[in-house]
């Protein structure tokens, strides 16, 4: 065992990801590239009374055919979510984990809330039919570190075994702190990311009661566009496979993309608005700039939270200048749930995936839906369109009711 002192190098070998988009990567990216957008009619949840005008509902999922039946039935959605990507981002890492392995690899993964559509149905179970009808699976369906602990027992890893919940900065949070662990020596790998399904009535209605989510059912969510009036519910999963470099290249493995820094900060300012100019945002960025060694001259693109509810999106912008300088009108700014939607706890988890792509394919993700400049969001949003373009240091901010901010660098691999 190595002591932690030291400073390893850490990169990325595997992807997987679910989401409104796609089942795959493939599909997922597919449609980021050529901004489709991921928004459609409530299926899984009754219209009802909600304001909200759609929603970004994995489409045509049916866990059975990931999942044997049984197991299926036992996982919450959003458990069954996980084992999607993770199945997809071990299987292109081609990770083998043995009895010579399986202690010094990890689990740690963010998600916002856990099962919340597992402890709605038990309620309604057990004020319909009493408490002897409640499944004997409810708790492990519903507990926020149910999809960790499934994926350690399914591929048999017994490093640690961590869920974060961090609000919507879960998912980063969950990279950082695998990043870290990997990065001190603790972990030769670790399968890390994000998961959310929180597609229950009482939590779509508890984000419209807060005034967050758009009324529209099209050309909606408009991050950083001066009409822009909420955000879009999603869910979805993302999952990388994190190694240090020396493990990497001693078993012969496709590096992706190499992760440099992490930074993460509170504002202790309210619960859900953000500090005043961003500047909790604004110091997680620098921060994790620092720890990466980098400058912000050095930064190509920007996966912005972005999540076009009006605080957030002129916050973010505000942040991004106080910590680039004039930087920051050089760099690309793009936010990936305008087709995603916002998957909350995993959405830091998916936008990483997403970042490692840009850097393979020297491409710029798109904002869709763009089409009126707000003067308090002046960047470069790559409007409509994915570009080219050198991509060689991304940051990726995520931030999280409760005041939490996480901010990844991701850099090209260059040996």
């Amino acid at each position: 065992m190595e002591n932690g002192t030291s400073n390893k190098r850490v990169v990325i070998t595997g992807l997987g990801v679910i989401t409104a988009l796609g089942h795959n990567v493939a599909d997922t990216w597919d449609g980021i590239i050529n901004g489709r957008s991921g928004i459609g009619p409530f299926t899984l949840v009754e219209k009802g009374e909600h304001a909200a005008g759609g929603i970004c509902e994995v489409k045509a999922f049916n866990p059975e055919d990931y999942l044997d039946r049984r197991d299926a039935r036992r996982r919450d959605r959003y458990q069954q979510l996980a084992a999607v990507a993770a199945k997809e981002a071990l299987a292109q890492a081609q990770l083998p984990i043995t009895d010579d392995n399986r202690e010094r690899v990890g689990v740690i993964l963010g998600t916002g809330v856990g099962g919340i559509q597992t402890l709605v149905d038990q309620e309604h179970t057990r004020q319909e039919k009493g408490l002897r009808r409640i499944s004997p699976f409810a708790i492990t369906m519903i507990m926020p570190n149910g999809a960790s602990g499934m994926l350690a027992i399914d591929y048999g890893i017994q490093g640690p075994s961590t869920t974060i919940t961090t609000a919507c900065a879960a998912g980063c949070d969950a990279v950082g702190h695998a990043f870290r662990a990997l990065r001190r020596g603790e972990l030769d790998a670790c399968l890390t990311g994000g998961s959310e399904s929180i597609l229950a009535s009482v939590a779509i209605g508890g984000f419209e009661r807060a005034g967050a989510t758009s009324t529209r059912n099209e050309n909606t969510p408009q991050p950083f566009d001066r009409n822009r009036d909420g955000l879009v519910v999603g869910e979805g999963a993302g999952m990388l496979v994190l190694e240090t470099l020396d493990h990497a290249l001693a078993r012969g493995a496709t590096i992706l993309a190499e992760l440099v820094g992490y930074g993460q900060t509170t504002d202790a300012y309210h619960i859900t608005a953000p500090a005043e100019g961003g500047a909790g945002a604004a110091r997680a960025i620098t921060l994790a700039l620092q720890d990466a060694g980098l400058s912000p001259t050095d930064v190509d693109y920007i996966s912005a939270h972005g999540t076009a509810t009006q605080l957030n999106d002129a916050s973010e912008t505000a942040a991004i200048k106080a910590a680039l300088g004039d930087h920051a009108y050089k760099v690309a700014v793009s936010s990936t749930k305008s087709m995603t939607g916002h998957v909350m706890g995993a959405t830091g988890a998916i936008e990483s995936v997403f970042c490692t792509l840009a850097i393979r394919d020297q491409i710029l993700p798109p904002t869709i839906n763009y089409e009126t400049a707000d003067p308090d969001c002046d960047l470069d949003y790559v409007p409509n369109e994915a570009r080219s373009g050198q991509v060689r240091v991304c940051l990726n901010n995520a931030f999280g009711f409760g005041g939490h901010n996480a901010v990844l660098v991701f850099k090209k691999y260059e040996g």
